[in-house]
């Protein structure tokens, strides 16, 4: 079934240009989070996308602009805590617009002003959306806003993410995890990639992938970070939504497997899975 997915990854072509590959826009970062926003960008220019931009509060903008190489920045207004603010809400909502995916939420903090923004967001963007971390921790008491949107969505929660959207403890969920993650895919109507230990994938018409890569060494700040960046990449390229997580899904286990071949699992982090992307996208293609 993985290989159904995978065919759906577009070839090159000779005479092809960086916006045929699609163009990703990330909302990320916050004081002490620039590396959410570094890892999930930097992965979504090595899946394969043309173009990424990197929207970001904008004292933290030099910090982006320095790690990042290949990825665009677009440096927002932000709140006292150095978080995205609801100023930025016009300026992301206009460059949305051009863009092929989104994906919001890593790092982006819990502060109130920003959680509103998210959720304020989620609403209006007519994009497909990737939604992550505190792009889903917004929503912790409001879930009916998040059930409004219209456009193509996937939710990607860790245990303790989908315990605060469901209101149910951890070790319910992770006792029933293919059941929380077709609900979830059914009352929201998105793709659910319900990650952890075989990691779960849903379709809102219940269709059901359980990830079978992947190792411990992948219990590491950051991981989640790098599935986000592909997930959006691979749904830029042009990649309907629930194949572009089940791909996303398998690469990111296949990359941590070769990182933990290569260096073991104890001493891996995020940034080894990048230096691995290309090989496992070699290796599949």
């Amino acid at each position: 079934m993985t290989q159904r997915h995978i065919s759906k990854i577009p070839r090159r072509r000779a005479d092809s240009h960086k916006r045929d590959y699609g163009h990703v826009l990330v909302v990320a970062g916050s004081m002490g989070m620039t590396g959410a926003a570094y890892l999930s960008s930097q992965a979504a220019i090595t899946s394969g996308c043309g173009l990424v931009t990197l929207a970001i509060p904008q004292s933290l903008n030099v910090i982006a602009e320095v790690k990042l190489t290949e990825v665009m920045t677009l440096p927002l207004p932000e709140t006292k805590d150095t978080s995205l603010s609801a100023k930025a809400q016009k300026a992301l909502l206009g460059f949305s617009l051009s863009m092929n995916a989104v994906a919001l939420g890593p790092g982006l903090s819990r502060n109130k002003e920003t959680q509103k923004l998210i959720r304020v967001l989620v609403q209006k963007i007519n994009k497909p959306l990737v939604l992550d971390a505190d792009g889903i921790n917004a929503f912790q008491g409001y879930q009916q806003a998040l059930k409004g949107r219209r456009f193509p969505t996937v939710l990607t929660p860790h245990p303790g993410e989908m315990s605060r959207l469901i209101k149910k403890d951890a070790a319910y969920i992770k006792k029933n995890r293919i059941n929380v993650a077709k609900r979830v895919s059914k009352d929201y109507n998105c793709v659910t990639v319900l990650k952890g230990h075989r990691t779960v994938v849903s379709s809102p018409d219940g269709e059901i992938y359980v990830n079978e890569t992947g190792n411990s060494g992948m219990s590491t700040a950051g991981v989640g970070d790098v599935l986000t960046g592909m997930l959006v990449s691979f749904i830029a390229q042009g990649i309907d939504v629930y194949s572009a997580s089940v791909v996303a899904v398998y690469l990111h286990g296949l990359a941590g497997d070769l990182a933990a071949k290569e260096l073991g699992q104890f001493g891996m982090i995020a940034s080894d899975l990048l230096a691995r992307i290309p090989h496992v996208l070699k290796d599949v293609i």
